[in-house]
């Protein structure tokens, strides 16, 4: 399988890494002194408007959508090594407009989208003026299974009434969030569980919508993006609104979690490998007991641990790609599930190993390790949990055994 990059990609990829390099990189203490001020803790830094701007003006936006009107054109294949280098920086996906959750958000609206839906809400995020947030998870129920989603969504005439507690809601707790893409359910007691559920649009300022708190995890709160816990509380959004649909939801998260869940694995092995070099510089440049760290075995073997799962995750990665723009997200869920499984876990590992081999230092805000390492072991949960995906890749393997076993025997 070839996974030479084309021309084209080769020079997106030049200049993606040229403007991390001379434009995102250097403003990383920057972003995080801006983001951290009490009074825009939730508002777009102005570092991060500045770059993107500079992005959009370099013709370095939305370069996830395939649509090439709307998009770059890529294929999931095409797109990987880009969002890749964006992962070096945990935010820097932002600066392109390629970030979750706008990006499922945006894909949601472009494939599932009636006219006046995209019209409303596609165009700006395409633009980049507002921005969104998905609301599925909820903390009553284990999400996991998300036939137990209990987020009623009632037609009442004209409208329909929404009542539910979510949370991890990312990107809500931003100023400029407006608009949620809701999941619950509309047919509570139909026998086929995956068609009780339904998505939803609800702008975030409608009536009933209330933020109970931000959730922050390991101690970090992610702003300026946010994720917090919402009541939903006899929240009424005009019919309008359902997408594509009462009860089909599951069909539409179906759609949007694939994609997600491979950029996920793209910007991860980006900030794994960020890691890597980062301990490359440091080992030659400490001592202990008289040698460099790079002359200790230990360390020589973690490096070479590193690189070797970096890779194997890369190209687990690229051959996921390429059967997801063959066969289609359902096509490619077995290995969609197997990226999902190895990726996180992998940037987890390497960053960790990068963490110690720093020291103390690996702890701080003197480095990126921490946060990186906090996206990973978030991504390890978040659009379904490895127990989920090794249960759901071991039940496909199983089936295709056995049927290609009784059609040989």
């Amino acid at each position: 399988m070839d996974f030479e990059p084309s021309a084209k990609v080769q020079d997106l990829s030049a200049r993606v890494r040229e403007f991390m390099d001379t434009h995102v990189l250097p403003q990383e203490h920057t972003f995080a002194q801006q983001v951290q001020s009490k009074e825009t803790k939730w508002t777009t830094p102005p570092i991060l408007e500045t770059l993107k701007q500079k992005a959009r003006e370099a013709g370095l936006w939305n370069l996830f959508l395939p649509d090439p009107e709307m998009g770059a054109g890529l294929s999931n294949l095409e797109y990987a090594p880009l969002a890749e280098i964006m992962g070096r920086v945990w935010w820097a996906a932002e600066v392109f407009n390629c970030n979750a959750p706008d990006t499922g958000n945006m894909e949601v609206l472009h494939d599932y989208g009636s006219a006046a839906q995209k019209e409303r809400w596609l165009k700006p995020l395409l633009a980049g003026e507002i921005r969104s947030g998905f609301a599925m998870t909820e903390p009553d129920v284990a999400s996991s299974d998300a036939t137990n989603i209990e987020c009623e969504i009632r037609r009442e005439g004209s409208e329909y009434v929404i009542n539910g507690r979510k949370w991890f809601t990312t990107g809500a707790m931003r100023d400029n969030c407006e608009i949620l893409i809701l999941m619950g359910k509309t047919d509570p007691d139909n026998p086929k569980r995956h068609a009780q559920q339904s998505m939803i649009l609800v702008p975030r300022n409608t009536p009933g919508v209330r933020i109970v708190r931000h959730v922050m995890t390991l101690g970090y709160d992610d702003a300026p993006l946010g994720e917090p816990e919402i009541v939903f509380e006899n929240v009424r959004v005009p019919a309008d609104n359902i997408l594509l649909g009462e009860g089909r939801g599951f069909e539409i998260a179906q759609g949007r979690l694939g994609p997600g869940r491979i950029h996920h694995c793209m910007r991860l092995i980006g900030g794994a490998q960020r890691a890597l070099e980062l301990m490359l510089d440091r080992v030659e440049s400490r001592t202990t007991f008289g040698r460099r760290l790079s002359q200790h075995q230990s360390i020589r073997e973690d490096i070479a641990r590193s690189w070797c799962e970096i890779e194997q995750a890369r190209l687990l990665t690229l051959k996921a790609a390429a059967k997801m723009d063959r066969h289609g997200n359902k096509g490619a869920r077995d290995l969609i599930a197997a990226i999902k499984i190895v990726a996180p876990s992998m940037a987890q590992t390497v960053i960790d190993r990068a963490i110690q081999i720093h020291g103390a230092k690996g702890l701080t805000e003197d480095l990126p390790l921490a946060e990186l390492f906090n996206y990973a072991r978030q991504i390890r949960l978040a659009d379904g949990p490895d127990q989920v995906h090794m249960m759901s890749l071991g039940s496909q393997l199983v089936k295709a055994w056995h049927a290609s076993s009784g059609a040989q025997g």
